[in-house]
């Protein structure tokens, strides 16, 4: 699934490079910014702790108490799960900790768990891609990943002539705080 928070086209166009590197290439900095910028917002989303397939009915266990939260007809997007349990979904049953949907690419399997966690996110939230904000901090971390990729690994100058060996650290999520702070996941702010 191709990046939405920052396309092909625009870091091209950003970096000036036209056609020279092919699409896969581009693609993959791309979804790696997204990647980073998803991972710090806050979405109305669950972990899945554990997945199991019966027939073509998928059922997804959580790490805590659901009920109230989601209900039968709803529609949900499932992230990093599985091939076929990852998308949006219509919720066909649930329990306190778990939920149902039916697909006809999911087959019987057991119940095992989901590590790293796969999330569940629950459909008609804010969408991240409209956002001017998000989209530029995601073109700004897309163009520092892909400068850092092309840099021999004694690190970059910065544009005031300064070292730079830590391009890709700590500091790459800092300097795009200020567009995102108020889409911030607050639980993502601890420690």
């Amino acid at each position: 699934m191709p990046a939405t928070y920052v396309t092909k086209t625009e870091l091209r166009s950003n970096l000036g490079i036209g056609n020279l590197y092919t699409d896969a290439v581009v693609e993959e900095v791309c979804q790696a910014a997204e990647d980073i910028i998803k991972a710090k917002l806050l979405f109305n989303k669950t972990n899945v702790i554990a997945r199991q397939g019966v027939g073509t009915t998928g059922t997804l266990y959580f790490d805590r108490l659901i009920a109230g939260r989601f209900y039968v007809g709803q529609v949900v997007t499932v992230e990093n799960v599985a091939a076929h349990y990852n998308g949006s979904h219509t919720i066909t049953a649930f329990t306190d900790y778990s939920l149902s949907f039916v697909n006809a690419q999911i087959t019987t399997n057991p119940k095992h768990d989901v590590l790293p966690f796969g999330s569940i996110i629950i459909a008609g939230q804010l969408d991240y891609s409209t956002v001017p904000a998000i989209r530029e901090a995601a073109l700004m971390i897309a163009t520092d990943i892909w400068q850092a990729r092309q840099m021999s690994s004694t690190g970059g100058i910065s544009p005031d002539y300064q070292p730079s060996p830590y391009r890709m650290g700590n500091s790459l999520t800092g300097r795009i705080r200020g567009l995102i702070a108020d889409y911030l996941d607050p639980g993502g702010l601890v420690g």
